[in-house]
């Protein structure tokens, strides 16, 4: 994996209890613009931030509002405290609900689903066929047109999307928005593999962020809406004046 030299660090910000949250600024866009600084974050739990980070969240970052992609399980265990985060949006978009039901429907897909969880000859495979349900299952297509009507609705200051870690759901989602920015598809690589870089944990090649995952994810939302930006359109409800508003607002003037 290479790092573009104009965004040092795959955009990580060095925050004391929050190992990767990162910018998007820096990346490559549309018309041959990049994604503004400081204005569309990636992340994992706010549940480990500490105080010094939720200030600078507040007033480096100017955060206003956070899209929270974990189910009600998660927010029980690790809840993003809030109160730390006075006047900040709160959208809780679970994006994972009904993803494992909606591929489990019958006996044949439950029997390919087992198959993949229980593989040992490729550890990666189960969540390579989870990825697509992840954006096609009725929640996740909920909660990523909340992510995006939320980073529309957000005109002045930060917008902050997470998981638990940053890299399924918070991953998928991040893809959705660079897509809707015109990154183009090797830098939203790029950018959903750098978590590998940031995880505290062994690595593990059945959950780590995974190159086939992506591409899985790709091309069922491809074989359904016939890209991702048709995805984006046909699925989330962007318009082109949608779209135009976001890369008015979030990308760097042409020079």
């Amino acid at each position: 994996m290479t790092c573009d030299d104009t965004r040092p660090s795959h955009g990580r910000i060095d925050f004391e209890g929050l190992p990767n949250t990162r910018d998007l600024g820096g990346l490559p866009a549309a018309d041959g613009r990049r994604v503004r600084r400081g204005l569309l974050l990636r992340s994992g739990t706010l549940y480990f931030a500490t105080s010094a980070d939720c200030r600078r969240l507040i007033e480096d970052y100017h955060l206003r509002a956070v899209v929270d992609l974990r189910g009600e399980d998660e927010l029980a265990e690790y809840p993003d405290g809030m109160e730390r985060l006075p006047g900040v949006r709160y959208v809780h978009a679970d994006a994972l609900r009904d993803a494992i039901a909606g591929i489990s429907q019958n006996a044949e897909a439950r029997a390919r689903l087992e198959a993949a969880r229980t593989s040992t000859d490729d550890p990666a495979l189960f969540m390579e066929t989870v990825y697509p349900h992840i954006l096609l299952g009725e929640s996740g297509v909920s909660a990523y047109r909340a992510l995006l009507r939320c980073v529309l609705e957000t005109t002045d200051g930060s917008v902050l999307w997470h998981c638990h870690f940053g890299r399924d759901r918070c991953g998928m989602g991040s893809m959705l928005v660079e897509a809707a920015l015109g990154v183009p598809s090797e830098a939203m690589g790029e950018d959903y593999l750098a978590t590998n870089l940031f995880n505290p944990d062994p690595p593990d090649e059945r959950t780590d962020a995974n190159p086939r995952f992506m591409r899985s994810a790709v091309a069922a939302v491809t074989r359904e809406f016939g890209s991702v930006a048709g995805y984006l359109r046909e699925a989330l409800g962007l318009d082109d004046a949608d779209i135009s508003e976001l890369r008015g607002r979030y990308l760097e003037r042409a020079s």
